[in-house]
């Protein structure tokens, strides 16, 4: 279980995040959504432990922040926004830091010596272990990045409890297709038994994978539950300031509705 309770934080001494409290269940995928600048990606970073706060955050009981990095790397990985690197290493290279990162007091994972190229497979990029990370598309490298987190956490459950995805925005870079693998992905994950949370911008893709979904407005939470709870005409028309009408299609113009692929 995540279990938050007055949680603040603040960025350069300006205060971001005001008494915040949240609770994800392993088994679901929770979807942090808001507008831009509400403090998703600042409470993502408190929830993993790179950013200080006040107040309380527990994932499986133990306190992020406080908690050595190697204990919460068994136990967690975290999918940022976007990764640099400063050299040209391989594709197979990338994803076998997860791999180092997820044996750290876990034991070996019961995915066995392939699990690299299995976990690429599992992203759509089979047969791209050897390739030159640095000269795939941004969509091709936040792939490989997710595939890399997977390894670290590739078994949902272990005899020390769930397991824990923390994506942020993880389908920004991709087309339609990967976006609806991408979350089918964390939609299996969360259905093992892991628990997920993921800051997400699409309130489309939201609806249809979330079980529950916070919604953030200047740093405080204007509401959380379950989707049709929250995502209502009174509360998106808030948070984002332009009204905001749900399950109502456009007077003009196509209407794409994207199908959730079978996991």
């Amino acid at each position: 279980m995540l279990e938050v309770s007055g949680l603040s934080a603040s960025l350069s001494g300006r205060p971001i995040l005001h008494d915040i409290t949240l609770k994800a269940a392993p088994g679901t995928v929770t979807a942090i959504v808001g507008p831009n600048g509400s403090g998703k990606t600042t409470l993502l970073r408190a929830l993993t432990g790179d950013l200080p706060y006040q107040g309380a955050a527990r994932l499986n009981g133990l306190e992020v922040q406080g908690t050595p990095a190697r204990r919460m790397a068994a136990i967690r990985a975290v999918l940022s926004q976007a990764t640099e690197l400063a050299f040209p290493f391989t594709v197979d290279e990338v994803v076998r830091l997860g791999l180092t990162a997820g044996v750290q007091g876990a034991g070996v994972p019961r995915g066995g010596p392939d699990l690299p190229a299995r976990a690429l497979e599992r992203v759509g990029l089979a047969g791209y272990g050897g390739r030159d990370v640095q000269r795939l598309s941004g969509g091709e490298q936040a792939r490989v990045h997710l595939a890399r987190v997977l390894v670290q956490v590739w078994e949902p459950v272990t005899d020390q409890g769930p397991r824990w995805l923390f994506l942020d925005e993880p389908v920004a870079a991709l087309d339609i297709g990967h976006q609806l693998t991408v979350m089918g992905l964390a939609r299996a994950y969360a259905d093992a038994g892991g628990g997920v949370v993921a800051v997400m911008h699409d309130l489309n893709l939201s609806a249809m994978f979330a079980d529950h979904i916070a919604l953030l407005l200047d740093g405080r939470m204007l509401a959380q539950g379950a989707p049709a709870e929250v995502l209502t005409d009174a509360h998106l028309s808030r948070a984002y300031g332009c009204a905001v009408r749900v399950n109502a299609a456009p007077a003009r113009g196509p209407w794409l509705v994207p199908q959730a692929m079978a996991v």
